[in-house]
Order: C-alpha cells, then structure tokens, then sequence
C-alpha cells in the first residue's frame, strides 16, 4: 500500500512502480469527486455517485473508505482486489492514511510505505503548482497533511519523495523484497 500526503508524488512513484515491478497492479478507487481534466473513469478511479457510494456501502462492497472533510468520498471496492488477484498478480492500494492504517489493521503483513515531500513549504509549492484545487481546497489540504504527517511513524517505512528517479526505486526494492518474501511464505 501506498499512502502519505496530499501532493507528495504518490501518484508519480506508483506509476514508477507499476513500470518497475509488473507483478502489482494499481487497484482503482472508487471517489464521489469530480472527474479532472484528463481523467479516465476505471483507469484513473471509478467515478460514481453519493447515491451509488451509499448503496455499495450498504452492501460491504468496500474494503475501505473515507470520507474527505471537504466533502468527498473515496474507497477500495472488494471487486478490484479481485479482479486484480485473479489476473495473478499483487494488488497495489493507494490510500489516504486513515484508509492504510485500516487496511494494515486488517491485513498486518501488508507492507504499507508513507510517501512525503521534503517539508511542507515543498508540499504547498506542489499543489499550487498542479492547479487542480482552489486556493481554500489548498489550505484544506495542507492542514489535512499536516495531521497525516503525524501518522507515518504508523507505517513501515517512509519515503521522502525528494528526488522521482531514488524515491521510485526505492519504493520498487522494497516492494520487490516483500513480493520475495510473500512468495518464499507461500511455497
């Protein structure tokens, strides 16, 4: 699992991942946001309503959500861990912290990495930069990151997305070095 700030990079290092490690597979989340420009519904999440959150929560659809202070809701739909395992590959999550924390307690030897930017001026300077939020949506979220800050010690390692190109392999040797050790279990 992947999960740090709003910002960090993760996006970036999972997509570095998924080029470097092609035994894992990014499971779709399923959100109540708006689409962005460019977005792809099931590539880039699953678009869908309050409505149909609701009832697929209603019907334990979800092996985790959460709901975003600034309204929205995301989640990871039992489906796409499915989809993805019967493909025979691993299942990549990449989750806002409370959602990781969740799944960690309930899944303890999953190995969950906390992506993070040098400091927080960086953070700030990223998401202005992307241009996808309004200037509150940017101080919602830069508070939020400074609450999620304090939950990486919670995670197995944490990774200081300074620098794509070392930030992505390091992510990649430690997920090499656990899909090692989940298949030396297994045999």
């Amino acid at each position: 699992m992947i999960t740090g700030t709003s910002g960090a990079g993760k996006g970036t290092l999972v997509q570095q991942l998924l080029a470097r490690v092609p035994e894992v597979a990014l499971a779709v989340s399923a959100t109540t946001r708006e689409r962005r420009p460019g977005e792809l519904d099931g590539v880039h999440y699953w678009f869908i309503s309050d409505e149909e959150f609701d009832r697929r929560l209603a019907e334990n659809d979800f092996l985790e959500y959460y709901a975003f202070p600034w309204g929205q809701r995301s989640g990871t739909l039992w489906s796409e861990l499915e989809r993805i395992q019967d493909a025979g590959r691993a299942p990549l999550l990449e989750l806002e912290p409370n959602g990781a924390l969740a799944v960690k307690g309930r899944v303890p030897d999953a190995l969950l990495a906390f992506i993070t930017a040098p400091d927080l001026d960086e953070l700030e300077r990223r998401l202005r930069e992307r241009a996808t939020e309004s200037a509150g949506e940017i101080e919602e979220r830069l508070e939020l990151s400074r609450r999620q800050l304090e939950q990486a010690e919670q995670c197995d390692v944490v990774i200081v997305n300074d620098e794509v190109e070392r930030a992505a392999e390091e992510l990649a040797g430690l997920v090499r070095r656990a899909l090692d050790g989940a298949a030396t279990v297994e045999t």
